[in-house]
């Protein structure tokens, strides 16, 4: 531990670790460095907050607030997450809406930082500031996670085929429509092969039926859709809805077994 008579030692800390490129801290590694009490340290970091200079995220964790980012109070969530997530021992990545504008598809670009978690997951951070969601999931699908380079290093984001199985296994949340508005631009960055693999690893019928009729009907993507049917080809489908909130009546499509029990309206033209 340090001997910290001066006023700003604090301040002097963290203009260090921004040297090394992190913008976030936490509690226990300023208590560990300074040898003054917690009440001291609680007061410093306290007009710290009031001077713009921190912001707090949650208990025990802070970001540092460069002058490009006063306005704001706070910083992009992509440059504290990976070490937020560290911080709670978590393994996570960006996924969802979150995920598929970061591969491009910013039509949809959410109100809401979407990241998907091994349950029990941290609590939701909602405030002014920010609003983070975290999706539950039992186990995350580790060949479905890719990492994208940030101001503050890597953060784990689900692969654009991993985004496409993750929205319809949320189907409630977001709607067929909504749905396949992001994959009218996520397709862009789908691979055939990569998606087959990873609609193996789901091994969700349902789900790759809705998007497979989605992609071949809706978005006109054969490769893509084809790579899913192969998939499909020895198992016996059942009739599953498209949109499961709806009656079941429908036309059936021959290929994907598919009840069309809507019409499918997207805001790309």
């Amino acid at each position: 531990m340090k001997n910290s008579l001066e006023y700003n030692y604090i301040e002097k800390y963290l203009t260090s670790i921004r040297a090394k490129g992190r913008y976030s801290f936490t509690l226990e590694e300023i208590v560990k460095e300074f040898d003054v009490s917690q009440t001291v340290i609680f007061q410093r970091l306290y007009q710290l907050k009031i001077q713009k200079k921190i912001a707090q995220i949650r208990q025990g964790f802070y970001v540092i607030v460069p002058p490009e980012y006063t306005s704001m109070g706070t910083l992009p969530t992509y440059l504290f997450l990976d070490h937020m997530m560290k911080f709670l021992g978590k393994p996570y990545y960006v996924g969802l809406l979150s995920a598929a504008v970061l591969h491009g598809a910013a039509h949809q670009k959410p109100m809401m930082d979407f990241i998907v978690s091994e349950t029990p997951t941290p609590r939701n951070v909602k405030n002014k500031k920010h609003h983070i969601k975290f999706i539950s999931k039992k186990t995350l699908l580790k060949e479905g996670i890719i990492q994208k380079k940030t101001q503050a290093g890597y953060i784990n984001v689900s692969s654009p085929e991993l985004t496409a199985f993750d929205l319809l296994e949320n189907i409630n949340m977001f709607g067929i429509n909504r749905i396949t508005t992001v994959l009218l631009e996520l397709h862009e960055e789908m691979c055939p092969l990569r998606l087959a693999k990873i609609a193996k690893l789901v091994d969700n019928k349902s789900n790759i039926q809705r998007l497979g009729y989605i992609l071949e009907r809706i978005v006109e993507q054969e490769k893509l859709s084809n790579a899913l049917y192969r998939v499909l080809k020895k198992s016996k489908l059942e009739p599953v809805s498209l949109s499961h909130l709806k009656s079941r009546k429908g036309n059936i499509d021959p290929k994907w077994k598919i009840i069309v029990n809507m019409q499918i309206e997207t805001d790309v033209w």
